[in-house]
């Protein structure tokens, strides 16, 4: 039996007093709470394999962990954040004013919907399950340490648990916080192609401060 850990991280805070929807805009971290992410750093494994989105605020809340890796992390498109296309960079207030049609509908199934040139969240789902799986198999029985975000650490989670899409909305993940997702079987086998899933943390260390994603 092969077991895999995945050391779920999500970015550490953005500062967004306006409360603006920032899914893949780029904007950066405040890793300013130094003690935080040393406490966080304290409990993650040493010759871990390191993973990051492509956005930069999970590069900089790996850097400022600083342990041997995060400064080598692979990118991984397929683990960021979900795309709320036309919305990004406006507030739930905007959208709920300007395009009072489109809010009706996406919220009619917030799972499933998905905003104008945006995507669903039940397609990050399926795109972060291959992502897991891809690189469960490539790093069996390794620690992979994935700094990314509240969305798809939900996704991964869902998928250890075997949740719906509108069960995992039910999710709550703070920023700069630890949970962790282990893969025990054969490092050929799929997301769903064998073995089991375990959840032994959610949301270790992390705080909540309600501020987007």
């Amino acid at each position: 039996m092969t077991t895999t850990r995945w050391w779920l991280i999500r970015h550490a805070p953005v500062p967004n007093p306006d409360r603006l929807i920032y899914g893949r805009t780029d904007l950066p971290a405040d890793t300013g709470d130094s003690d935080a992410l040393a406490a966080l750093a304290a409990r993650l494994p040493p010759q871990a394999v390191w993973v990051t989105s492509h956005l930069r605020r999970t590069r900089q809340t790996a850097a400022a962990l600083r342990l041997p890796g995060s400064d080598m992390a692979l990118v991984e498109r397929a683990l960021a954040e979900q795309d709320f296309g036309s919305w990004e960079g406006l507030s739930h207030d905007d959208v709920a004013e300007h395009r009072p049609e489109d809010a009706r509908r996406f919220w009619t199934d917030p799972a499933r919907e998905a905003p104008p040139d945006g995507e669903s969240f039940a397609a990050v789902m399926e795109r972060v399950a291959g992502a897991v799986a891809r690189l469960t198999a490539a790093y069996a029985g390794r620690d992979i340490v994935a700094v990314i975000h509240g969305g798809s650490i939900r996704a991964a989670l869902a998928l250890a648990l075997d949740l719906t899409p509108q069960a995992a909305l039910r999710l709550a993940v703070a920023p700069s916080s630890l949970s962790r997702i282990d893969h025990h079987g054969g490092g050929d086998e799929g997301s769903d192609g064998g073995g089991s899933w375990s959840v032994t943390a959610m949301n270790a260390l992390g705080t909540f401060s309600g501020s987007g994603r």
